[in-house]
Order: structure tokens, then sequence, then C-alpha cells
């Protein structure tokens, strides 16, 4: 006879019974420190796997922003007004890593529909984010601004494009991670794989949170 058994229940006697202990998400490990066999080191694929992202990231800005200050130097470049949307932008997603780290509350507190809520909420001022930068290049557009106006034109509309990417595809994270929340979870390895991509995603958004940040105001206080 098929018997059902609840998540709450397997992460609180762990699958053969033995008593477990809360890891760093709010989930139960049992004594060896291992949950559901291989399941223990999905944590570490998945932070491994984001680290990795996150550093080749930071090699290519590193790579744009030594370009761009050593560019600053030039006769011809040509300091730029803030467009207003960028304001708006910056508002926005700094307010989505607030959002993100609600739903990671929701999560460990297995509240489910509170976690897609906010990972959504989280999704929608991304695209926000997305939106406002795409206002503030057709507000350079009306004032005659192009990529080859000049060298400062130029890196802002690099920096910001190469940013925008990299921030879709956290967008696509977190759209992975709501229809994620579909299927069942009655194992303590479940719960474990949907507690490491959303901890992993958590990494990776605000990364590009604080990125944006530095971009901000290298590209309207080094001029």
């Amino acid at each position: 006879m098929a018997t059902t058994v609840t998540t709450e229940r397997l992460i609180d006697t762990g699958v053969g019974g033995g008593p477990r202990s809360r890891n760093g998400n709010g989930f139960h490990q049992n004594g060896s420190g291992r949950a559901g066999g291989d399941d223990a080191s999905i944590g570490d694929r998945y932070r491994i796997a984001v680290w990795v992202a996150v550093a080749s990231i930071v090699m290519l800005f590193t790579a744009l922003v030594s370009a761009y200050i050593v560019r600053a130097s030039g006769e011809d470049w040509r300091p730029l007004a803030i467009p207003r949307a960028l304001w708006l932008s910056t508002t926005l997603i700094a307010l989505s890593s607030i959002t993100l780290e609600f739903a990671r509350q929701a999560l460990r507190q297995q509240h489910n529909a509170g976690y897609v809520r906010w990972l959504a909420g989280t999704a929608v001022l991304g695209l926000g984010f997305l939106g406002s930068q795409l206002m503030a290049w057709r507000e350079f557009v009306r004032q005659g601004v192009y990529i080859s106006t000049n060298p400062h034109s130029s890196f802002f509309y690099l920096l910001t494009g190469t940013h925008g990417v990299h921030l879709l595809g956290g967008i696509l994270a977190l759209s992975f991670l709501v229809v994620r929340t579909r299927k069942p979870r009655a194992t303590v390895g479940g719960e474990l794989r949907r507690a490491a991509a959303a901890h992993a995603t958590a990494i990776y958004w605000h990364f590009l949170d604080g990125l944006w940040i530095c971009l901000f105001l290298l590209l309207f206080l080094w001029k």
C-alpha cells in the first residue's frame, strides 16, 4: 500500500527514522552531515558553479573598467549627464535584493506561497530595472548621444548592456525557481536541492546588484 509521507515529517525524522540536525538553510541533516546520499554535496555543486560564474564576470568587468579608467584621461573624453531613468533602475535593483531575501526567508519557513510571491516580485523588479535601462538609452538617443558619439558614451552603452545581459540570466534563474515550486518536494533531498538553488541564485543576484552600484558610480563620478 502506497504511503504518503509529508516533507515536514521527512525533515523532522529523517528517511531512516534517525534524528537530524538543521543545516544553515533551515533544513535537517543526519549525524554524519549527509542527507540523501549524493544530495549532501548538491549545495557544494551549486555554490561552486555560481562562484565560477561570478569570478568570470569579475574578470570581464575588471578588464572593461580598467580600459574605462585609462581611456577617461583622453582629450576626446566628454562627460555625460546622468539620465533620470538610471536613478529609478538603481532603486529597483536595490529593492530586488530585499525581496529576494524575503523569498529565502519564506522558503526556510516552508511557506511555499510566500516563496513564489517574493520570487515573482524579484523577477518583476529585475524586468523593471532592464526597462528603465532602455529608457536611459532612449533618453541619450533623444539628446543625440549614441554609442559612437564619444568614448564615454561608448563605455556607457557597453557596460550597461553587458550588465543587463547578465541580469537577464538572473531573471531566467528566478523563473526557473518559480517553475520548480510546482513540483512536489516530498523528500529531504528535494528540499535541499531547492534551498541550494535558491542560495546560489541569491549569490548571483546580490553580486549583480552590487556590481551595478559600482558601475553607476564609475560612469558618472569618474569623469
